[in-house]
């Protein structure tokens, strides 16, 4: 049996649905929006986070009706029910994108509430116990860049390991300072981003800089171009992508066959596509580790429960929210994080 099998029967009751509005600052110098769904019944409440970037879809959504979904379904009926419905309630999101975001919320919400109701955790349900939970805090270098926060940061924890977005303006004190704390794990290229506030272009030199200081490292989203094909393609086996995987096609149509594969649950919108993505890595010896994205709620649970779960020792992008709160004060919680013996839900 699937994991997604696992899932697809159990059942849901939904009395109600609410929304609730997040917003904070963050460590990257911009203010996230979230939406959390919540879909109440039982006596209990699931929740789902929005992680849409774009705030002015957050905006649209006031004087908005919660979507209709009261009744009794299996998480399989669930997800054939919302085919049929427009999340967006007319509006169109300034990326196509967010309309999986949405109905991931949507979904894991739905499934969070069903395991609730029943009293277990996604764990129960798919048969998997837990592991201890290794993770990297993500960061960028600034503006200009400059490593003091990754040393700040080892200052306090000497095991603590990190993903970093490398960029054309890196000095070569930068790549000399983080080789040699040997601490540094993924290295995101972002190369496959376009119209976006992190694009990267692909640049020669940088992609050769990174995969020369940086030899055991994961090397994330890096762009082919005829400039940096010739570089990227013999690296297949530590290469990893992000941006533009949402299902197992698009794993297929990838220019090589990676050896990673960064999941961010969001981006595949339905539990389905998620579970299928993470069973053809496995079958396909693809390495599997999970992505954040700024969650400010129920969302950053999500992404750890799944991480624990299915690929605990991958070098997880999924934080605490700690490390990306501006305002939040030491000591930090250290990797990995410990499973608790009283998760219920969407928890581990």
């Amino acid at each position: 049996m699937s994991l997604y099998e696992r899932i697809a029967d159990l059942r849901v009751t939904i009395e109600s649905v609410d929304r609730r509005r997040h917003v904070a600052n963050t460590t990257s110098g911009f203010e996230r929006t979230t939406t959390e769904y919540r879909l109440s019944g039982d006596g209990v409440v699931g929740k789902g986070e929005d992680v849409t970037y774009e705030t002015a879809d957050h905006d649209a959504l006031a004087g908005t009706d919660p979507i209709d979904l009261e009744g009794e379904w299996t998480i399989d009926g669930l997800s054939d029910r919302l085919d049929e419905i427009d999340l967006f309630h007319g509006h169109s999101p300034e990326s196509e994108t967010s309309r999986n975001y949405r109905r991931w919320a949507v979904e894991s919400a739905a499934l969070d509430l069903a395991l609730r109701q029943r009293g277990e955790s996604l764990g129960d349900a798919l048969g998997i116990d837990p592991e201890p939970l290794r993770f990297v805090v993500s960061t960028r270098l600034g503006d200009p860049p400059s490593t003091d926060r990754v040393e700040v940061l080892l200052a306090r924890d000497p095991d603590l390991e990190f993903k970093l977005d490398p960029t054309p303006e890196w000095p070569d004190e930068a790549f000399e300072t983080l080789r040699k704390t040997d601490a540094v794990r993924v290295l995101d290229l972002k190369g496959w981003y376009e119209g976006t506030d992190v694009d990267v272009e692909p640049d020669p030199e940088l992609y050769r800089d990174v995969f020369a200081a940086f030899p055991a490292a994961v090397v994330e989203d890096p762009a082919f171009t005829p400039a940096t094909g010739a570089l990227v393609e013999p690296q297949a086996d530590r290469l990893s992508f992000d941006y533009p995987i949402d299902g197992v096609e698009s794993l297929k149509s990838l220019p090589v066959e990676p050896g990673w594969c960064n999941v961010k649950p969001s981006r595949f919108g339905t539990l389905e596509s998620l579970f299928e993505t993470i069973a053809y890595c496995e079958r396909e010896g693809i390495e599997l580790y999970g992505g954040g994205q700024f969650e400010l709620a129920s969302g950053r649970t999500a992404i750890q429960t799944l991480a624990a779960l299915c690929y605990p020792d991958g070098p997880n992008d999924v934080a605490p929210r700690a490390y990306n709160d501006p305002d939040a004060e030491p000591p930090y919680p250290k990797s990995p994080l410990r499973p608790s013996g009283d998760a219920v839900g969407f928890e581990f």
